[in-house]
């Protein structure tokens, strides 16, 4: 049977007379731009979270650009951060005119090795970006630790962690200096377009960023500081605020597949590796399953197989950041991303979205323990 990556329209159909009223209720307003659905969801998303300052913007690229801009971060300047990763997080960097300075990531979690990081610190570091990937947190404490050290910001990229924590409850975006998310469709929760929030426990930073956020206006038409168009626009408020209290279950449903996989694949004795739900003393219950990822020696041909079965598959991340084009004139060694490298040429996500049925996942699980089988792997 076929079985998509991802399937969007079920959630819908799901919150559809929610939704649907949300967006009547904002066209009747014709406020359209942040005003009170924005306000309200911010509030919602501060006790969610557990930070002083939530603050509704643009996209997750722009969350992390203003952090740059808040921390006036620019030519001169380095920011760490791990190689494999979405590329907003290395693009935000050198837009500003700052260096990003890449570091290997761990095997196991994928995320940025801690101690590389401290490695990487040199007298022009500014910023650290730890990104929480594929839904499962960065050992974020011993990376704040270096932080302080240093006296050295730590901004996370939770864009795809929303609702992940930490061993002792805590929820990323919500301990280092400024948190940054994405409300991009396919996220957990995911507005009907572009959308992102910038967290931060700060009353200063808070208001830096909100006046960036705005073209760098306080009060109206007298601009203190630089900023940019960065508002969240109020449809996108009022649908996320509609599904904020559907996401514990949302995640729940993705631990459940999770889990069944694992389980599946085990009992197949199946040669792929599956994904690590502990790590830093996190529990399984912590990681969110934004993606569900696999590793294979021969990941290209068991994802075109699964494709020409009708079955969703992808690739997160093919290309790492050293081995980017744009980041050539960086100079970088390729030797020194040895486990970047690696994940670049074997990972694959498949389907985890919370409405997929037993069946579905059956059907994933059994389609690759055959290729395997048939492909003598």
């Amino acid at each position: 049977m076929p079985v998509p990556l991802l399937d969007l329209k079920i959630q819908y159909q799901t919150l559809k007379p929610e939704i649907d009223a949300a967006l009547m209720r904002v066209a009747e307003s014709q406020v359209s731009i942040l005003g009170p659905e924005v306000d309200a969801l911010e509030r919602e998303l501060e006790a969610y979270l557990g930070v002083k300052h939530a603050i509704g913007v643009s996209s997750g690229t722009d969350a992390l650009l203003m952090a740059m801009m808040a921390y006036n971060i620019g030519p001169g300047d380095e920011v760490l951060m791990p190689s494999f990763s979405f590329f907003a997080t290395a693009g935000c960097v050198s837009r500003v005119g700052a260096t990003p300075v890449f570091v290997d990531v761990d095997p196991v979690s994928f995320n940025v090795d801690p101690e590389l990081v401290r490695r990487a610190i040199t007298p022009r570091t500014r910023a650290i970006i730890p990104v929480h990937l594929f839904g499962q947190a960065a050992d974020i404490d011993a990376i704040v630790a270096i932080g302080k050290e240093h006296n050295i910001p730590v901004i996370e990229d939770a864009a795809q962690a929303i609702g992940t924590q930490t061993a002792d409850g805590r929820r990323v975006g919500s301990i280092g200096e400024i948190g940054c998310f994405s409300f991009y469709p396919t996220k957990n929760l995911g507005a009907l377009g572009d959308g992102g929030l910038v967290t931060t426990n700060d009353d200063d930073l808070n208001i830096r960023l909100r006046q960036i956020r705005n073209h760098g206006m306080e009060p109206r038409y007298y601009h203190k500081i630089m900023g940019g168009n960065f508002r969240l626009d109020a449809m996108q408020g009022a649908i996320l605020r509609v599904k904020l209290p559907h996401l514990a279950g949302w995640h729940a449903g993705r631990r459940r597949n999770a889990a069944l996989y694992t389980n599946l694949f085990r009992e197949a004795g199946a040669s792929v590796l599956l994904p690590t739900s502990v790590y830093a003393g996190t529990s399984v219950d912590s990681h969110i399953f934004n993606q569900y990822t696999i590793r294979s020696t021969r990941r290209d041909e068991l994802r075109a197989h699964l494709q020409a079965q009708g079955i969703g598959a992808e690739i997160y991340y093919p290309v790492p950041f050293h081995r980017q084009e744009c980041f050539h004139s960086l100079g970088l060694n390729d030797a020194d991303f040895p486990v970047s490298n690696e994940l670049a040429e074997s990972v694959m996500s498949i389907p985890i979205y919370p409405e997929l049925t037993e069946a579905q996942i059956g059907e994933v699980v059994e389609t690759i323990v055959a290729f395997e089988r048939t492909s003598a792997f």
